[in-house]
């Protein structure tokens, strides 16, 4: 069955009208005879979305039975059993009710849509997953509710409602979205128009940056390789020279003065991939470019001008950076340099910057690790100077230049030879060493104008020349071999000796491994392989790059590691000499690939120790502590219910007491248990809202003797942001546990102060306090300090009381009372102003 598509509408804020749109579009589709229901849509009483709905088929809710309340969430069980072709499910980013089929509601959308139903939802730009912090530092609201970003980049089709913060402002003036005795807090507080300019803001960036990676998909696709100015993308030319820094910073400043303006800084090696410059320098560029927003690339080309072209034109880049030359002036003989070049061949549609900095004109100084082939540039030049360089230096020996000797003219012809064979090696040298010679020996060794020597002098000249001149080409040639081979051997174990850090540090992930290695060779894509067996089929562990290899046979190039596991790289064939360095890359995917399953073995078989530990905790804790308050109650019925004793009303009472103590006592018990299961599966969802705590904190004591606690809490203490249920439950667990250990007659004395953004409870105990090395321990479930006796309580107490003060924002510890025992702070955040007020903003902002 084909899986079915998701359409979200995405805004900026409640109220902007993502709702409305979904409808209208509902409407439409009805109107051309698609089966459209509406599975789940909240119009929070606004009657304009209201009217939508008619019209519509709504499938019916599924009701939840919630701590004394009933509420309604989507019924996933009845939008499977009608199958619509489309199926309207609002706020994605929801958080169903506990005892829902799932925990979200995008969850519940996934399984519409594996069952081959589209489905059309919305959702809110501070809902993402990844914008959380950046939404809380700007509207002082945490989103509780989130739906992960990859959930909404997956959906085939984004469309972005947008409105004007004003315009929003008096939509919900005019009572369009909130009701009027909400609308002045909401105005005031959430909906400010500097909130509502920096949330939509956001929803606009959030939306190009999916457009831009449908268009580069788009353009990779179909082959564009003009470029499209739709955002400005600058991209830095970089040598590894120390201007490198300056022209990332000169970059960075003219993306700022355009939205949306993207650095990408590249450096080109040569054709083996290997790094020419020093190591250290370009990660302390790649550091610079990322902290400043931009990436780093690494590509390979012997040919900078082209190279940098050609990425800059794949990149969709509107803009190059080049910094001025450092060659000295009499260094530009050899040609205009890649800023002049870049500059002539870049074309009306790529503007290209050349940025003068401290460096210029000092000269590039020796390579740090040269270790690139002799490009076709230099055997070219080495040719030119050993066969044209003899003709030309013959005119000038005969045309210009007054008669030397011979044994001069010798040492020029042998200037040459030596030229090119430093330009162009061996070959070219050999070729400068027969042209020379023959040119000598018809130009200038007598009888001229023929092959014939006359002088026996002469003709060991003549052999001496061509003698020298290849031992010469010949020294030379294999000095510059020998030094490549050398700056190969460099870089080779500044790649190794990176991978073996990696390796101890365990720093590098797979997909960062596979990219180095990808624009380390400059491959079109890396993937790595691996099977269970040799007839299994092969599974892919990570890939970088588009169209990556599914089996090693059709990859360029195949690395094994081990049996079942393999490199394979599309692109270009390697030559035998980089498999070594590959080699290294491969078994450092294998060992990260590695490191991560044991890594998630590890995890588990931590969670499996730890449930059996609670579950076993649990099993001791329901074989006494429970049973201890059962088999008081059952005595306490069985004599009630006996024939043979007459039991005076005092008795009677008595034994009545102790069943409703034994009552008690297990309701407690098993609400901490109940309390601490629903904290370890992750279906605490508080309700934030204003809350005085003189309302609060006198409620959390009803279950203990009221002559056993001091209560001090000023009524001019600021409102708090809290859950109150979980509050209240936190509290009561703190207070009854302080009793506990309470000696006789000693009162627990609460206590409630403000500090600075947050209010303070604390609970103050004479007992027999607890070592600063177990202070953290007690806060654990199934943790009884001491000798506390057994079938007074399974050790729940603080942990709930902890678990509860970290879902509603709080923070809960132990300190020494002076004097001796215990106290518990429990520390909560204020409310700042209405901006936690819930049940004013809380069906918008959730929706």
């Amino acid at each position: 069955m084909a899986r079915g598509t998701l359409r979200i509408y995405l805004g900026a804020a409640p109220g902007v009208g993502k709702t409305y749109a979904m409808l209208s579009e509902a409407h439409r589709r009805v109107e051309r005879g698609t089966d459209c229901v509406v599975a789940f849509v909240e119009h929070h009483h606004r009657p304009r979305t209201e009217v939508m709905l008619h019209g519509l088929e709504q499938l019916p809710r599924r009701e939840i039975e919630y701590r004394g309340g009933s509420f309604t969430e989507m019924d996933v069980d009845a939008v499977l059993r009608r199958a619509p072709k489309v199926a309207l499910v609002d706020e994605l980013a929801h958080t169903n009710m506990p005892g829902s089929r799932n925990t979200k509601r995008w969850q519940d959308v996934e399984e519409l849509l594996a069952a081959g139903i589209d489905v059309i939802s919305t959702v809110n730009i501070q809902h993402l997953e990844s914008l959380g912090d950046v939404v809380e530092s700007i509207t002082g609201v945490r989103q509780r509710e989130t739906v992960p970003d990859e959930v909404v980049r997956r959906a085939d089709q984004i469309e972005l409602v947008d409105m004007s913060p004003q315009a929003l402002r008096r939509r919900m003036a005019h009572g369009n979205i909130y009701k009027p005795d909400k609308v002045d807090a909401a105005l005031s507080n959430y909906f400010r128009p500097g909130n509502l300019t920096a949330l939509r803001e956001l929803a606009l960036l959030w939306v190009a940056d999916r457009v831009d990676a449908h268009l580069t998909e788009y353009r990779s696709e179909h082959h564009v390789s003009a470029i499209w100015g739709s955002r400005e993308r600058i991209v830095v030319g970089l040598t590894g020279g120390p201007e490198g820094r300056t022209l990332i910073r000169r970059a960075a400043r003219l993306a700022e003065k355009g939205a949306g303006g993207e650095v990408m800084a590249v450096y080109i090696s040569r054709s083996d991939g290997l790094t020419a410059v020093s190591p250290k320098e370009l990660a302390l560029q790649r550091t610079l470019v990322e902290d400043l927003g931009g990436t780093f690339h690494q590509v390979v080309g012997d040919d900078i001008p082209a190279a940098l072209l050609d990425f800059a034109r794949g990149a969709n880049a509107t803009q190059i950076v080049l910094g001025v030359s450092r060659r000295r002036s009499w260094q530009y003989v050899f040609g205009p340099g890649v800023g002049a070049t870049v500059a002539r061949e870049s074309g009306p549609d790529l503007d290209v910057h050349l940025i003068t900095h401290a460096e210029v004109g000092k000269g590039r100084g020796l390579p740090v690790a040269r270790g690139a082939r002799l490009g076709r540039s230099r055997v070219i030049s080495g040719w030119l100077a050993g066969v044209l360089g003899p003709l030309l230096l013959t005119w000038l020996l005969k045309g210009v230049v007054p008669d030397i000797g011979l044994a001069n003219h010798m040492l020029l012809f042998l200037t040459l030879t030596v030229a090119a064979a430093l330009l162009g090696g061996l070959l070219p040298a050999l070729a400068s060493a027969v042209v020379g010679s023959t040119l000598l020996n018809w130009f200038f060794t007598p009888p001229v104008h023929t092959l014939t020597v006359a002088d026996p002098q002469n003709i060991v000249a003549i052999v001496v020349f061509v003698g020298v001149a290849v031992a010469v080409a010949s020294v030379v040639d294999l000095a510059a071999r020998r030094t490549h081979q050398a700056a190969r051997l460099r870089a080779e174990s500044e790649i190794l000796s990176f991978l073996a850090g990696n390796v101890l540090r365990g720093e590098t992930g797979l997909e960062d491994l596979l990219e180095r290695v990808r624009e380390t060779f400059g491959m079109e894509s890396v993937a790595l392989l691996e099977r269970a067996g040799e007839k299994d089929p092969w599974t892919c562990a990570g890939s970088v790059g588009p169209r990556p290899a599914t089996t090693p046979d059709a990859a360029d190039v195949d690395v094994p590691v081990g049996d079942h596991m393999a490199l394979s790289l599309c692109g270009r064939v390697l030559p035998a000499a980089d498999r070594r360095v590959l080699a290294a890359f491969a078994a450092q995917a294998a060992v990260v690939v590695d490191r991560r399953r044991l890594k998630g073995e590890a995890d588990r078989a931590e969670e499996l120790a730890e449930g059996n530990r609670i579950r076993t905790a649990l099993l001791a804790a329901v074989s006494h502590d429970l049973r201890t308050p059962l088999a008081g109650i059952k005595a306490a019925v069985t004599s009630l219910r006996s024939d043979d004793v007459e039991w005076s009303e005092e008795d009677q009472a008595e034994l009545l007491e102790a069943i409703e103590e034994g009552a008690d006592r297990l309701d407690h018990l098993v609400g901490n248990l109940l309390d601490m299961s629903r904290l370890q599966t992750g279906t605490v969802t508080p309700i934030i809202r204003e809350t005085d705590l003189d309302e609060v904190v006198p409620m959390a004591l009803g279950a203990v003797p009221e002559d056993s606690v001091d209560l001090d809490v000023p009524e001019s203490l600021p409102m708090v942001g809290v859950d109150r249920g979980l509050l209240e439950r936190s509290v009561a667990n703190i207070v009854e546990n302080a009793v506990k250990y309470s000696p006789p007659g000693e009162r627990v004395l609460v206590s409630a102060s403000a500090m600075a953004d947050r209010v303070e409870i604390r609970v103050v105990d004479r007992g027999p306090g607890v070592p600063d090395e177990v202070k953290d321990r007690i806060f654990e479930p199934f943790q009884r300090y001491g000798d506390a006796p057994r079938g007074d309580g399974v050790g729940l107490g603080l942990a709930v009381a902890r678990g509860f003060a970290e879902a509603i924002g709080g923070t809960l510890h132990a300190e020494d009372t002076p004097g001796g025992g215990l106290t518990m702070v429990l520390a909560v955040r204020t409310a700042p102003g209405r901006r936690r007020e819930r049940p004013d903003v809380s069906p918008a902002v959730t929706s």
